[in-house]
């Protein structure tokens, strides 16, 4: 169980350090403060995990469900970040996770009955549009600053394409446990090479404590903005969308189908873990799809094994030497992970939008809208810079904007009456996720 468990974190903790490095680098926060965001996060994935495997009352799927910190909200923190200036937005983005947990975990029973609205063509979009969005952050990484404007260093290229390498090459030649941290052994890589060139900083290792409890809202006390809990709102209903579509795979993984009380259990769990993590300086919670994957690989289905998991990230997260050791990566050496990690969300999203039929206009237009609006802040900054800053803060978001565009133009082209086809009527046969039109 112990071996087992430990596989899951392999599997999962790049994803759930990375989290807090982006939003402690849009912060500028300190080394300290970003381990110990670091720190929060692996306690609250662990708390999440707990309350997904073994459950409490009607919270948790009780199935081997790995929660984790989600990439969704990254987007939006780092515009409220922009919005509200350096950390002093980390409180605002802790009051507008627990109200959107909050939310979330009114609205569970409710959603399960709107997860038509959401078919593979919306959900594909708005993942890869997650994923496209947070490619600039990795190359921001691997800049380091050091560009200038006048492009990233030659050093900092070369520790990214080492990573990367590494990780591509134990991906592609080794098998199994070895597979299953070819992120960390990367990370390693890049970092025990970024040694000559003096770029790691081992010295916080010294100051960091064995164990500490996270301090609860170290940052201050929660704020409550109307526009980011708006934003964060939006993005809870993604991440709700994203744990439905797991919790389905991993119910066929398992032989145990998911049923509608499973899946309001499960979103429970998801959305509890969320409005609680903030309490200790974490983020918003979420499956971890890649656990899935391992679950299916090992044929290990004990929801028992992932608890035992679910313990060790909270250990871990009890420890700051262990998030100070990851903190000692160089950014560069991130980069190069994150090249990999933010590339394969967007693949994940492809991977969905195969499952709906592009060839109807309809579709198509749907995901060209979604991913042209909603990349518009990354790909012309300050877009939006005329608009008012509350107004800003969701629109600096485009995975918000780009899911709400996505339901919307779903309603319009899928739902609302019924559409002619070459001047015949054409009738709809709904399905529990997507609508198909039968062309007889």
């Amino acid at each position: 169980m112990i071996t087992s468990g430990l596989q899951h974190v392999a599997a999962m903790y790049a994803g759930v350090v990375a989290v807090p490095l982006v939003i402690g680098a849009a912060a500028n926060l300190s080394p300290a403060d970003t381990t110990l965001l670091m720190g929060a996060s692996l306690f609250t994935a662990g708390i999440a995990t707990l309350l997904q495997t073994l459950g409490i009352w009607k919270i948790g799927a009780r199935l081997p469900f790995v929660n984790g910190v989600s990439f969704v909200g990254v987007a939006a923190m780092i515009a409220i970040i922009a919005a509200e200036g350096g950390g002093t937005g980390l409180p605002v983005i802790f009051g507008a996770v627990i109200v959107a947990g909050l939310f979330g975990f009114l609205i569970s029973p409710w959603f399960c009955k709107l997860v038509r609205f959401f078919p593979p063509v919306v959900t594909g979009s708005v993942i890869t549009l997650i994923g496209i969005s947070l490619l600039p952050v990795a190359f921001g990484w691997v800049s380091d600053g050091g560009g200038s404007g006048e492009g990233a260093p030659a050093r900092n290229i070369a520790l990214a394409g080492i990573t990367l390498v590494v990780t591509l090459v134990l991906n592609r030649f080794t098998r199994g446990f070895v597979r299953s941290i070819a992120i960390l052994l990367g990370l390693t890589a890049g970092t025990l090479a970024a040694i000559p060139f003096g770029m790691t900083d081992f010295a916080r290792l010294g100051d960091a404590e064995l164990f500490a409890f996270p301090a609860p809202f170290h940052f201050g006390a929660p704020v409550f903005s109307i526009a980011p809990v708006i934003s964060m709102c939006i993005v809870m209903l993604v991440i709700m969308t994203e744990s439905t579509a797991d919790m389905i795979a991993l119910g066929k993984v398992v032989d145990k189908p998911v049923d509608e009380k499973t899946l309001a259990a499960g979103l429970r769990a998801d959305t509890l873990g969320s409005a609680i993590a903030p309490v200790f300086n974490g983020f918003a919670a979420t499956a971890f799809s890649q656990n899935v994957g391992l679950v299916a690989i090992s044929k290990v289905r004990s929801r028992f094994v992932v608890a035992v998991g679910g313990g060790i990230l909270i250990l871990l997260g009890l420890s700051p030497i262990a998030a100070a050791l990851v903190a000692a990566v160089p950014l560069p050496v991130l980069g190069g992970v994150g090249i990999v990690l933010f590339g394969t969300i967007a693949v994940s999203g492809i991977q969905t939008l195969v499952q709906s039929d592009l060839s109807k206009t309809g579709n198509a237009l749907i995901v060209a809208v979604t991913l042209g609006v909603g990349l518009a802040p990354e790909m012309a900054h300050g877009f939006y810079g005329q608009f008012p800053d509350s107004v800003t803060i969701i629109l600096d978001s485009g995975v918000s904007t780009g899911c709400f565009l996505a339901v919307l133009l779903n309603l319009v082209f899928n739902h609302l009456g019924q559409r002619r086809d070459g001047g015949t009527r054409v009738p709809r046969q709904r399905t529990g996720k997507s609508t198909i039109v039968d062309p007889h």
